[in-house]
């Protein structure tokens, strides 16, 4: 009984999210159906991460066993003929059973994309956070590095979050202003894509999308870095900004073992 690892790409604008429910799309639904014609047998899928409704995914991970022999190539092209196009397997290799996509990761990376400029680029209206008035981009990377270190994330969570613990080590926590004249730089361009990532061990329900709301308060000069950490000490979520719409958000990379 083989067990694999598969890496997953996908569009997250028409699904539930990652995790199966009983109603609406989801990825963890589609592999899962998918793998159940494949392997003639029900197969449980466990992901990295469970992205919410709207949110993309660049590198998900997921893991599972299948009871038919095939090899990680075969696997990757049955399914991709199975899975609809918003949905791509990018990667797949066998692993020892003991794995696990959720348990054994080390760190995971996301990405929050935001367009900042009067205008909005149509082919990034389902893929950036549109924010009018020029954003200081300088201050929101000064507030940004704070995140960095073991801390307690209690006030950048969903209101209705439920984990037992919400101490979280970030190891990255970095803001870019990119446009197509000076690539990257402190200061935007009237047309200005701005990308936020973060590295961290793990993260609380809606954590990346409230920091990134909280930035953008920052960058529009209703706050201060200061401001941010006070709201990181208080472990109080009215205290931080507004959580920033699930489109902007993609799952960039899971690691598994020692640091990237």
């Amino acid at each position: 009984m083989p067990s694999f690892k598969i890496t997953i790409a996908y569009d997250g604008g028409r699904f539930v999210g990652w995790q199966r429910q009983a109603a609406g799309i989801s990825v963890q639904g589609l592999l899962e159906d998918a793998l159940r014609e494949l392997d003639e047998n029900e197969v449980p899928v466990a992901g990295a991460g469970r992205t919410d409704a709207g949110v993309h995914a660049l590198g998900q991970v997921a893991s599972f066993t299948l009871r038919r022999v095939l090899t990680a190539n075969v696997l990757m092209r049955a399914l991709n003929s199975r899975l609809p196009d918003d949905v791509r397997i990018v990667s797949a290799e066998e692993v020892p059973a003991s794995f696990h996509a959720r348990f054994v990761a080390s760190r995971k990376t996301y990405r929050y994309r935001i367009w900042n400029a009067d205008q909005l680029n149509p082919f990034e209206r389902e893929y950036a956070w549109h924010v009018r008035g020029r954003l200081a981009i300088d201050v929101m990377q000064a507030a940004a590095r704070l995140l960095e270190g073991r801390h307690d994330f209690a006030a950048l969570q969903a209101a209705s979050g439920t984990q037992r613990t919400t101490e979280r080590e970030v190891f990255a926590s970095q803001l870019f202003a990119h446009d197509d004249s000076r690539g990257a730089g402190l200061r935007p361009s009237p047309a200005c894509l701005i990308t936020y990532e973060i590295t961290g061990s793990g993260f609380l329900r809606h954590m990346v999308r409230v920091i990134a709301g909280s930035l953008v308060d920052i960058g529009q000069g209703r706050r201060t870095p200061e401001w941010f950490g006070d709201v990181l000490a208080s472990r109080d979520r009215t205290k931080a900004g507004p959580t920033a719409p699930a489109h902007g958000l993609f799952l960039v990379r899971v690691d598994y073992g020692g640091p990237a």
